[in-house]
């Protein structure tokens, strides 16, 4: 008898009077929020493909316990309902245990690892091996739907310290060194789509020259086109712009790479935001002007190392790693968010299945 209660519980209609895919179909309209507060049948359905995904926050992490160098502990994803962070499956091939964070000749500094989020998947790009060579034979993409890893098409040669993008779904890489520096790999550009079943990588046009495989490049994507700068913070740099629809590099606009001065994102293509690492002060583009407009500023923000962007928010992860910022850059407002157990050294916004 307990049994049959059981189930007849479980078979609770979402609506009464209404079956179920009809009643999916209404409450696919309802705020996620009101969705994951007002009872479990509809918490449910939030996670069901009948709701389209929404916007969660993935992080990857080392160990702070291990000084090895070499302690990747893998990726969380934040549920911001539930807030709660989650791992996800690990990678195939044990590839984190092979990536290196830091190394005896320069222990002062971080060792990239360069991931990106593009129609809806996580792809890992690069990152690097002892002693100094690509980690990574080819990239791997994580679905979040399906919470499953499969391996991107090779690119024409493994690469760490290159430029990492999305641009219209698509994901972009360009320059970086491979086991030894090559002319050749320096000035090479390089797009992909997640959502192509057969298609591998595609060349586009190359760089002029190799001056973008010193370090990690910073690169976002921004109405049709790809922004990349090759210094981090107020250091001289140089900046260039890849047009997609024209396929040709292009230089920076100049009040674009004075500012940008920190972690850089883009809201959704539509927006670029930056903090500037010594004030605390996050700023939007102005492409019409070329100039960079106050948001907000805060104590919190100085220092930032990572941030990304997407339904209005902008999420940074704070100096040291120990605490991740929101801001609703329409409501300017600011809270934090508690990160998950272990260092986060990325940060990404992706879509959640």
């Amino acid at each position: 008898m307990q049994i049959l209660r059981s189930t007849a519980a479980a078979a609770a209609p979402l609506l009464p009077g209404l079956p179920d895919h009809l009643a999916s179909l209404c409450l696919c309209h309802v705020p996620p929020r009101l969705l994951f507060s007002v009872c479990r049948s509809w918490r449910r359905l939030l996670y069901s493909p009948s709701v389209p995904p929404f916007l969660s926050l993935y992080a990857l992490l080392s160990d702070a316990d291990d000084s090895s160098g070499s302690a990747l502990a893998g990726f969380s994803s934040y549920d911001p309902f539930s807030a709660s962070w989650s791992p996800l499956p690990p990678p195939p091939s044990d590839v984190l245990r092979r990536i290196l964070l830091r190394h005896p000749s320069f222990l002062a500094r971080h060792l990239p690892v360069q991931t990106v989020s593009a129609s809806g998947h996580l792809v890992l790009l690069s990152a690097t091996a002892h002693p100094l060579r690509p980690a990574l034979p080819r990239a791997l993409a994580f679905h979040p739907a399906t919470r499953r890893w499969r391996p991107a098409p090779p690119l024409s040669a493994p690469r760490r310290w290159c430029a990492a993008g999305s641009v219209g779904g698509a994901v972009y890489v360009a320059s970086g060194i491979g086991a030894h520096y090559s002319q050749g790999v320096a000035r090479c550009a390089e797009r992909w789509d997640p959502m192509a079943t057969t298609a591998g990588w595609e060349r586009v046009a190359p760089l002029k020259d190799g001056r973008f495989s010193r370090e990690a490049a910073h690169a976002v994507g921004f109405k049709g086109k790809l922004y990349m700068v090759n210094v981090w913070g107020k250091a001289a740099k140089e900046g260039i712009v890849y047009d997609v629809e024209s396929d040709a590099w292009e230089d920076m606009p100049r009040g674009l790479l004075e500012g940008w001065n920190g972690p850089t994102a883009s809201m959704e293509e539509r927006e670029i935001y930056t903090i500037d690492e010594g004030t605390g002060s996050m700023r939007v583009y102005d492409c019409e002007r070329d100039r960079w407009m106050d948001v907000i500023e805060s104590e919190a923000l100085k220092g930032a190392v990572q941030m990304a962007a997407g339904g209005g928010r902008v999420c940074v992860v704070c100096e040291g790693g120990d605490e991740i910022a929101v801001v609703d850059v329409a409501a300017n407002k600011m809270w934090k968010v508690e990160p998950p157990q272990g260092t986060g050294w990325s940060l990404y916004m992706c879509c959640l299945g």
